[in-house]
């Protein structure tokens, strides 16, 4: 299933988005999220990797390309995620390149050095840089590189030496949002790391709810990642203020079983869905 601590917050990501749907509905106000209209600048595919360990492809490199093409083709954002070995981001730069597209590289929070050869790795492909700012503890990474946790200096560092707008994801806690306010990046994700690190108790979706405000204040978009599996769910992240969701499961059991092609038909549903 996937998380720390018996998955619960994996598992309460799925559940948050319904129970707000259901506490709106009670109040009379489910109307105006079953009214949103979903377009393809709301959607993105969420960064991920090992393909090989997570998914059952039998080459990490064989997931990028069709992953990132039935995304390219639909009109959503493309986000590339970062892991050891360093091939894994190699490969999502190589699909970027192919597609002849601009993506967006969401990086680990390795020793500055690293980092820093990672940015220009991916800075020509890149419409934006940003961090996993909780991925410091990552349990599927321990062992197997050196991860930091950031200071509010060395993500300014990030920015200036990246000269691409700057991305935060894995807001979650007072303490990330004081960072944002104090950082003001272009783009907050909030997200707990579909429940792979250990983070407060709570969905994403409480998070969204209780802070988007907060984050449109000091941020100039907000994303939001966890649980999101149907246009319900999606509309209901856009009423409580996201700009954009980033979806991996749904998409990527589409691709397990058709390839592009119905990848393409589960993307395209959530836009048709949202019209009815």
């Amino acid at each position: 299933m996937g998380g720390v601590n018996g998955s619960r917050n994996f598992i309460i990501n799925c559940t948050g988005w319904q129970k707000i749907y259901d506490s709106e509905k009670s109040v009379g106000r489910a109307d105006k999220i079953d009214s949103i209209i979903i377009a393809p600048e709301n959607v993105g595919i969420a960064p991920v990797t090992g393909a090989v360990q997570n998914i059952g492809f039998k080459e990490e490199k064989d997931f990028y390309l069709p992953y990132f093409t039935a995304a390219k083709n639909c009109g959503i954002t493309i986000c590339v995620g970062d892991g050891a070995p360093e091939e894994k981001l190699l490969f999502g730069v190589e699909a970027t390149k192919a597609l002849n597209v601009k993506s967006y590289f969401f990086l680990k929070p390795y020793p500055d050095e690293n980092l820093i050869a990672r940015i220009n790795l991916v800075r020509e492909y890149a419409a934006a840089v940003g961090m996993d700012i909780d991925a410091y503890n990552i349990p599927t990474m321990q062992g197997q590189v050196r991860l930091e946790q950031k200071t509010r200096e060395q993500i300014e560092r990030f920015r200036d030496i990246s000269v691409l707008p700057l991305m935060l994801k894995g807001i979650f806690t007072d303490d990330d949002l004081e960072l944002c306010k104090t950082v003001k990046p272009d783009i907050a994700v909030v997200s707990n790391h579909g429940g792979r690190v250990e983070r407060p108790f709570g969905s994403s979706a409480e998070f969204l709810q209780k802070n988007a405000d907060i984050l449109r204040s000091c941020c100039k978009e907000v994303w939001v990642d966890g649980g999101i599996r149907t246009v319900r769910d999606i509309q209901t992240a856009l009423y409580l203020g996201a700009d954009k969701v980033l979806i991996a499961r749904p998409f990527i059991t589409a691709l397990c079983m058709g390839g592009i092609q119905k990848m393409e038909e589960k993307i395209k549903g959530l836009f048709s869905q949202s019209l009815v």
